[in-house]
């Protein structure tokens, strides 16, 4: 119970489901409820397979390829920031991500299990055991889906005027927190 509750809280810190959720809102705007929740149950899906599967083949591919981590977080930066312009320049309400790949990319990956969260299962397995990791980030992952699930609260609490100007500045945020991966992953090269 010990490990799992602390392979728990820094697994906790990398989903940031809190963090990600005004991200969420801005991507899911106009979206009837119905969809929202297909959108929710893609993401969760898409997280899941994603971590668990970097959790038993990531080390391998990764050397296979000759891919590092610092290679995977800017590669994920780079899109997020690329997402994150294309909001703020947005004047219309079309979709700039096509409502069914929404859940995949970028909610389930890199938004809900992306770099930050990958490196943190590589690391804690030694420490905590794989038993310990896997419920972890199922865990994780499924409180994300939760907390996502009631974002209508939030959007009723804000209005329509307070909902858009959430969206763009978490767009700008979403483009700094793009930054600091690509950041990140450049620093690994030099250590």
């Amino acid at each position: 119970m010990k490990n799992l509750l602390l392979a728990f809280i820094p697994l906790f810190v990398a989903v940031d489901a809190i963090g990600v959720l005004p991200i969420f809102i801005s991507l899911t705007e106009g979206i009837d409820k119905k969809d929202k929740l297909k959108i929710i149950s893609q993401s969760l899906v898409t997280a899941l397979g994603l971590a668990f599967g970097f959790i038993f083949l990531g080390r391998a591919v990764f050397n296979i390829l000759g891919i590092t981590i610092g290679d995977f977080m800017i590669a994920g930066g780079l899109i997020l920031f690329c997402i994150a312009i294309i909001d703020i320049l947005r004047h219309d309400k079309s979709r700039r991500i096509p409502t069914s790949e929404l859940g995949i990319v970028p909610l389930g990956t890199p938004l809900i299990v992306g770099p930050a969260v990958l490196t943190t299962s590589l690391m804690i397995i030694p420490a905590y055991g794989i038993y310990a990791t896997l419920i972890s980030v199922f865990i994780n992952v499924l409180l994300a889906g939760i907390i996502f699930s009631f974002s209508e609260v939030l959007i009723k609490g804000l209005g329509e005027a307070g909902t858009k100007a959430l969206s763009k500045i978490t767009s700008l945020l979403l483009a700094a927190i793009a930054i600091m991966m690509v950041r990140k992953g450049i620093l690994l090269f030099f250590n």
